[in-house]
């Protein structure tokens, strides 16, 4: 995916240098490229960044379960509470 975006860009650059004034240029380097291509890239990627919430959904649950099934085993080590200071 990285490589046609990375053409692409290449194709507006080339373009953009063509433009007779820098304004227009930079305009299209800007509108034709820079500023879609940064959209499309969001869309595409929505579907990782979900995977990527879920997966650290599911890890914290499992790090919750984790610590709370460990609590019981600590408390059993040491049964007396510290006094407070």
């Amino acid at each position: 995916m990285y490589i046609i975006a990375i053409a692409w860009l290449y194709v507006i650059f080339m373009m953009s240098i063509t433009e007779k004034s820098v304004v227009a240029g930079v305009l299209t380097f800007l509108l034709y490229g820079l500023l879609p291509l940064t959209i499309l890239l969001w869309l595409m990627g929505a579907p990782q960044r979900a995977r990527n919430r879920v997966k650290a959904t599911e890890q914290g649950a499992k790090q919750a379960a984790d610590k709370a099934a460990q609590e019981p085993a600590a408390a059993e080590v040491n049964p007396q509470p510290r006094p407070l200071e």
